[in-house]
């Protein structure tokens, strides 16, 4: 079994709660299934579950570099030097990030109003943006676009090899094929 859900913010990875914040047990998921990976609590979007151990590891390993699609919100403008920085790798506290696809892109028209709503500054324009990754390292996307001077306000993985989140409001979830 193969299962697309759409994390909400503050919401844990797991099925078990922790320092007050909700896990997965509260949505309904079928029992014996597991994370494949992880998406950390302020993040939102897709996290596939799965009962298969096997497609569990195929998911979450770093071997089969299963491309991932992410929409930042980031504070500031980023240039082309700050986009061609991110594609060609960001060096981080734990060794230089894997090239990545990066580019500006305009508000995704499939996405939701966060709950609890992101701090805008009228002060500071922000950018989406959207990169697909092939490695998943704790708070990547985060830690790349800080690296390039563009804090990540909202982040929403869209979607992981050829599943994604399109249709299937936060909460949610819809059984696939594996």
């Amino acid at each position: 079994m193969l299962i697309a859900f759409n994390k909400p913010m503050n919401t844990l990875s797991q099925f078990t709660s922790e320092g007050g914040w909700p896990a997965l047990d509260g949505f309904g998921l079928p029992k014996g299934v597991y994370a494949a990976g992880r998406l950390d609590r302020d993040s939102e979007g897709l996290l596939l579950l799965t009962d298969d151990g096997g497609l569990q590891a195929r998911i979450s390993s770093p071997k089969y570099r299963s491309p991932k699609v992410y929409f930042a919100l980031v504070e500031g403008v980023p240039d082309d030097a700050a986009l061609d920085h991110l594609r060609r790798g960001v060096t981080l506290k734990d060794g230089q990030t894997a090239p990545c696809e990066a580019e500006a892109v305009a508000a995704p028209d499939w996405i939701w109003d966060r709950d609890p709503p992101v701090r805008i500054r009228k002060s500071i324009t922000d950018t989406w943006l959207k990169l697909t990754l092939t490695e998943g390292r704790n708070r990547q996307v985060r830690r790349m676009c800080a690296g390039v001077g563009f804090p990540v306000i909202r982040l929403v993985r869209f979607s992981i090899g050829p599943h994604d989140i399109r249709d299937l409001p936060p909460g949610m979830w819809r059984e696939l094929a594996p």
